[in-house]
C-alpha cells in the first residue's frame, strides 16, 4: 500500500497550487478564496524512485465556528491521522499567524513527521528576512517554496522522502492471495469477512491495518491462505459529505490497488446501481481478477426462475465485464460463502495465466480463417502474430499492418476466441496493438 503524504495548512496559503505542481496536473481547484478545497483530493505521486499518495486538504481554521470551515477542519484532522508524512504549508506574505501556531501545535500532538514549507518565496536565491520567523513554530528547518513557479519543490520532496516508510508491502508469505472486498456502504462487506473468519478454524491473525487504516484478516484453510482487506463503502461523489467517507473512498481504491482479487459486493434487495458499476469499473481498469458477490440472497422471494432471471439481468448490467463470475450468498446465514474460496482461487489463477505464443497463434489462425479481418477503402487488416507480454492481467501484443484497421469489434471477437480456448474467466485481458509494416500496400 502506498504511503500517504498530506498537505495541510490554513486556508489560502497555496495548498492546492502546490498539490497541482507536485502531481503535474490541475486536479485541485485553485481560486483566491478561502475554503475552495472542501474535500480531500488525492493522486499518486513519484519522486526519486519512490511512489506515494499525495493528499490535498481543506484549510484548517482552528478558531472558526463556521459550519463549512469546521467540517473542513475535521477533514484535515482525519488526513493528518492517516498520513505517514505531513507537509505543513505556510505563507511568507502573511507571516506566522495565530492560526499557524495552533495548527503547528495540532501537528506536533499527532506525533507524525512534519516538513514545514513556506510558500510564495517566488524569488530564486536566499529567502527574505521574514522567512526566518517561521523557526518560531518549533517544527525544525522551514523550506522556502514557490508553489506557483515550482521553486524549492525538489528540496521539499527530498526531505519528505527521508520520512517515508522504507518497508514494503506486508510479507504474508508466498502463495497468499490478497482479496479486497469492495462495494457500497451496507452491502455486507464486513459481515462477509466476519462470517468467513468465524467459520474457519485456522485464523492466523487479525492485523489492525497499517497507518493507512485498513484491517487485514488473514485466513488459512484447506483452500489456501488469504488476506481479506475490509474497506469502507464507496459512496457516490454527491453523497460524500465533509466527513470520514472522503478518506474511505481513497482507502477502498488503494485496497483494490494492493489486492490480487476484488470481490464486488452487490445488495440483492437494492439491486445493481450506477455506483456498483463505477466500483466494478475501477477494479476492471486496474486489471484485477474480479468476482461479483450478490449478498442478502436469503431476503429475496424466489421461484424456479428467480436465479436465472437475476443472473441474466446482471450479465446485461455487467456487459462491460462479460468475464466476471457471479455468486449468490448470504453473509448473515452463511449460505454459499464456502463456495467463495474455490472461486477466488480460480479467478486468481486465470489472472496469472500465461499462454504460449504457439498456442495463441494457432487460435489466431483459426479465428481469422473463420471470420475474415475487416477492410477499409480497399486495405485489409493483416494480423501477423500475437504474443503474451505479461500477466495480472493477461496482456497480449498483436502485430498488425495498420492499427486503425483493428477495430474494437474485431478485437472483441479475437478476445472471445482466446477466452473460449484458454478460459481466462474472472479476469480482464489487455491488447497492445503494434504496427509492424507501414509500407504494406496490399
Amino acid at each position: 500500500m502506498l504511503p500517504v503524504v498530506a498537505v495541510v495548512g490554513r486556508p489560502n496559503v497555496g495548498k492546492s497550487t502546490l498539490f497541482n505542481k507536485l502531481v503535474g496536473k490541475r486536479l485541485s481547484i485553485v481560486e483566491d478564496t478561502p475554503g475552495v478545497t472542501r474535500d480531500r483530493i488525492y493522486c499518486e505521486c513519484e519522486w526519486a524512485g519512490h511512489e506515494f499518495m499525495l493528499v490535498d486538504t481543506g484549510g484548517i481554521e482552528p478558531r472558526s465556528d463556521d459550519v463549512i470551515l469546521a467540517q473542513m477542519r475535521r477533514q484535515a484532522q482525519l488526513a493528518i491521522e492517516k498520513a505517514d508524512v505531513i507537509i505543513f504549508l505556510t505563507d511568507i506574505r502573511s507571516g506566522v499567524t495565530a492560526d499557524d501556531q495552533d495548527v503547528a501545535a495540532m501537528l506536533l500532538r499527532s506525533g507524525k513527521p512534519i516538513v514545514l514549507a513556506v510558500n510564495k518565496c517566488d524569488r530564486i536565491g536566499d529567502p527574505p528576512p521574514e522567512f526566518y520567523e517561521f523557526y518560531n513554530l518549533g517544527l525544525g528547518d522551514p523550506y522556502p517554496v514557490s508553489a506557483e513557479h515550482g521553486h524549492g519543490s525538489g528540496d521539499l520532496l527530498d526531505k519528505v522522502m527521508e520520512y517515508l516508510p522504507t518497508e514494503g508491502e506486508e510479507d504474508y508469505g508466498e502463495g497468499t492471495i490478497k482479496v479486497a472486498v469492495i462495494g457500497k456502504p451496507n452491502s455486507g462487506k464486513s459481515s462477509l469477512i466476519n462470517r468467513i473468519a468465524g467459520e474457519e478454524r485456522v485464523i492466523v491473525s487479525d492485523i489492525a491495518g497499517t497507518t493507512r487504516d485498513a484491517t487485514d484478516t488473514v485466513i488459512e484453510n484447506e483452500h489456501g491462505r488469504y488476506v481479506f482487506i475490509d474497506t469502507a463503502g464507496i459512496r457516490r461523489k454527491s453523497k460524500v459529505n465533509e466527513r470520514i467517507e472522503h478518506y474511505s473512498v481513497l482507502r477502498s481504491y488503494m485496497a483494490v490497488d494492493r489486492a490480487d482479487v476484488s470481490v464486488i459486493m452487490i445488495d440483492a434487495v437494492e439491486g445493481f446501481t450506477e455506483q456498483d458499476s463505477k466500483i466494478a469499473g475501477y477494479a476492471h481498469e486496474q486489471g484485477k481478477a474480479c468476482i461479483v458477490a450478490v449478498n442478502k440472497w436469503d431476503l429475496i422471494e424466489k421461484d424456479s426462475h428467480t436465479l436465472d432471471d437475476y443472473t441474466n439481468k446482471l450479465k446485461e448490467q455487467f456487459s462491460f465485464m462479460s468475464y466476471v463470475p457471479f455468486i449468490f450468498i448470504s453473509a448473515k446465514t452463511g449460505q454459499r460463502t464456502d463456495k467463495l474460496f474455490p472461486l477466488i482461487n480460480d479467478v486468481y489463477e486465470q489472472n496469472s495465466r500465461r499462454v504460449t505464443t504457439g498456442m495463441l497463434n494457432d487460435v489466431l489462425s483459426y479465428a481469422t480463417q473463420r471470420v475474415q479481418p475487416p477492410s477499409d477503402k480497399g486495405r485489409r487488416l493483416k494480423i501477423y502474430y500475437i504474443t503474451q507480454a505479461s500477466t495480472n492481467p493477461p496482456t497480449f501484443v498483436v502485430f498488425v499492418n495498420r492499427a486503425q484497421l483493428f477495430h474494437f469489434s474485431y478485437q472483441r471477437y479475437i478476445e472471445n476466441q482466446i477466452r473460449q480456448t484458454f478460459g481466462l474467466n474472472g479476469t480482464p485481458v489487455r491488447f497492445v496493438v503494434r504496427e509492424r509494416d507501414r509500407n504494406d500496400t496490399k
